[in-house]
């Protein structure tokens, strides 16, 4: 079962805070983002091949839909994310749908839990955006029993999604001066990144994917992650009147130029890693 690793430890990390609000702004509205990539959730989960039985944790659970899926193959499953409203969110859905997925609050990059709790991690463009990747990368590790197993799902740096996160850049404040803005989350794209980061624990194989995301329209993808997507949510609110309308006329742009005759079907390419415990 879990074992909470140390009692003192802070639940969420003081450089982490910020983000943590972020994310947590959207609540449920997220399970609308989560069904854009359920796709590649499956894909990943399938990877990891979950076992009836086994003790697994979903990092970064947001409101779940990796970890629902995971306990749909009779595991025993831990949820953990950052972000408190998310995670509310998470356990209501959960027990809605009759399912007996514990969740709690948690920061990957100083889990709360003992050596080689789990059989299991899985992390579906969640731990991918951590503040301190080496941090992040030495907590996974600790955490799964030796021949346990690791699946991660991670953008690709040359996929639409980091185009899209371009949309948003360039609406963004530059960091303050003297400050070192964090690595890009799209680092994790890079198998040569993720083998530098977790070699030391893991052997580690990769298998390409492609999610399509798929609305009406653009004004649809709009609506759907300026309401269920923390970051965009968070920025939109803090632009004036016509920078909030020209982001918006740029993000429903940017997918309208996927239109086919039924709407809009963005292809967006990530990674499966999966790795076994040394």
């Amino acid at each position: 079962m879990r074992q909470a690793a140390n009692i003192d430890t802070p639940i969420i990390r003081e450089h982490n805070a910020g983000p943590s609000a972020v994310w947590s702004s959207a609540g449920r509205a997220y399970d609308e983002v989560s069904r854009g990539i359920a796709d590649a959730i499956e894909h990943c989960v399938e990877r990891l091949a979950p076992q009836t039985g086994e003790q697994i944790l979903d990092v970064a659970t947001g409101t779940g839909w990796t970890a629902r899926r995971v306990a749909d193959f009779g595991a025993d499953v831990t949820g953990m994310d950052f972000a408190p409203d998310v995670v509310e969110a998470a356990k209501a859905i959960s027990a809605a749908r009759n399912y007996g997925i514990h969740f709690e609050q948690g920061d990957a990059e100083a889990m709360a839990y003992g050596d080689a709790a789990f059989d299991a991690v899985i992390s579906t463009f969640g731990v991918m955006f951590v503040q301190r990747p080496e941090d992040a990368a030495r907590e996974l590790g600790r955490v799964i029993k030796k021949g346990g197993r690791l699946g991660l799902a991670v953008w690709k740096p040359d996929s639409n999604l980091f185009e899209m996160f371009k949309v948003m850049k360039a609406f963004m404040a530059p960091p303050p001066a003297g400050t070192t803005p964090p690595p890009s989350p799209f680092e994790w794209g890079n198998p040569d990144r993720v083998s530098e980061l977790l070699k030391d624990d893991f052997d580690l194989t990769f298998e390409p994917g492609r999610s399509f995301y798929r609305e009406p329209d653009g004004e649809a993808a709009w609506e759907t992650f300026s309401t269920g997507y923390g970051p965009l949510l968070t920025l939109a609110a803090k632009l004036s009147d016509g920078d909030r309308a020209q982001l918006r006329q740029n993000f429903i742009d940017f997918h309208e130029g996927f239109r086919t005759e039924l709407g809009v079907t963005v292809p967006r390419d990530y990674w499966v890693v999966k790795g076994v415990r040394k």
